[in-house]
């Protein structure tokens, strides 16, 4: 059993949400199809093939998708959970995962539970969902050792994403 100390830094977890956000298909996908659109009115732009206004919307549409991924919804997320300014315990077993805080209260969930996790360079991000995760805190861990011990009961329990 691993068990860490949680509390959460504002500017990490709103990185995690960052790759949160960035790590999901149409939201990839949503960026690539923004960033073509704005190349090549770019260039169109460029060999006077199109007015200014084509240019202009793209590079304002590709600017406003930048803000909205990357500072107002991890902002809007972090602001909403009452999670992220709390301090509690969590425990790593091979069939649960445990939460406690430090008013008494609880919450386990068997490792079935979670569809997926994925490791980032601050988190490990822990599904159920597409939407719904928690984010474990890399630096909660007292050794790399027991960060070694999490990383192996979730390789063994959850399906990486």
């Amino acid at each position: 059993m691993v068990k860490i100390n949680i509390s959460y830094n504002k500017g990490k977890v709103l990185q995690a949400l960052r790759y949160h956000f960035i790590s999901r298909r149409e939201i990839k996908l949503m960026m690539i199809l923004v960033n073509v659109f704005a190349l090549l009115a770019a260039v169109l732009f460029g060999f006077k093939l199109i007015s200014p206004l084509p240019f202009l919307m793209s590079s304002v549409l590709w600017i406003s998708m930048m803000v909205a991924f990357w500072i107002w919804l991890p902002l809007l997320i972090y602001r909403k959970s009452k999670t992220f300014q709390d301090s509690f315990t969590a425990s790593f077993t091979d069939q649960h995962f445990f939460i406690e805080t430090a008013a008494g209260g609880q919450k386990s969930w068997a490792w079935r539970e979670f569809s997926s996790y994925f490791e980032t360079p601050g988190f490990l991000h822990l599904y159920f969902d597409n939407k719904s995760f928690f984010l474990v805190p890399k630096d909660a861990f007292p050794d790399q050792e027991s960060l070694d011990a999490a990383r192996s009961v979730l390789r063994d329990q959850v399906k990486k994403g």
